[in-house]
């Protein structure tokens, strides 16, 4: 074997053990200076805030809607979410303390949203500008006994948006409201203590032995009260 061969080998060698011993941070150096365009942050992917009890999404406290030359008023919302609320709305279980907010166009708005449960709530206002929040949402939720907040900023347009809890069920069961930017442009449907149904829940009535001896018995127990009051 020449000489020059037996140099090539031994530097050959040499490369491949110095990859192999090098820490992972310097394997991926070149990669972390030149990252991919996908896993970079864009508009669409920013305002997102999370940890054990709080999640925001689509979070915005200085973008301007393209109908908006700056911000008209900062309002602070608090907003409490829970099954003590759904007592004044028979048929619902989860409710928050209020159900429409009213608020200037062009505001950038505050939630702060405590939970007083111990399962999981959300405020999510639907229908805003989608080329500013990704469908068009700006999400909060807490979970458990505990509070968060969250900020965006509304366009100028008056307009009524659907807030709610996307929790599966609960805004079935009474956890939805509306928030007014500039007056709204009306009241949305099913909104409890704001607006009808569009579909009443019909309860039915099981009619077997035991419903119609009970009815048998209260009849008869009112019949019985009637006959000794007309007899005094």
């Amino acid at each position: 074997m020449s000489a020059a061969l037996v140099v090539v080998l031994a530097a050959m060698l040499a490369t491949s053990a110095a990859a192999q011993d090098a820490p992972p941070e310097a394997a991926h150096a070149d990669h972390a200076e030149h990252p991919h365009g996908g896993h970079e942050h864009g508009e669409d992917m920013g305002g997102m805030e999370m940890n054990a009890q709080r999640t925001v999404m689509n979070q915005n406290t200085d973008r301007l809607p393209r109908d908006c030359t700056a911000i008209s008023q900062d309002v602070n919302l608090t907003v409490h979410a829970g099954k003590a609320y759904a007592a004044a709305f028979p048929g619902t279980m989860y409710a928050y303390d209020a159900h429409e907010w009213d608020v200037p166009a062009c505001a950038r708005v505050t939630v702060s949203l405590v939970n007083d449960d111990h399962v999981r709530h959300q405020w999510m206002v639907h229908g805003l500008p989608r080329y500013l929040y990704p469908e068009g949402m700006f999400h909060l939720e807490v979970s458990g006994k505990s509070q968060g907040s969250g900020t965006f900023i509304v366009p100028s347009a008056k307009k009524t948006y659907l807030v709610h809890c996307d929790v599966p069920q609960h805004a079935e069961k009474g956890m939805k409201a509306q928030l007014k930017v500039a007056g709204g442009d009306g009241d949305l449907p099913s909104i409890p203590g704001i607006s009808a149904p569009v579909e009443p829940d019909a309860y039915s009535t099981r009619w077997d032995a035991g419903a119609i001896a009970l009815a048998a018995v209260a009849g008869l127990a009112g019949l019985v009260l009637s006959l000794a009051a007309l007899r005094r």
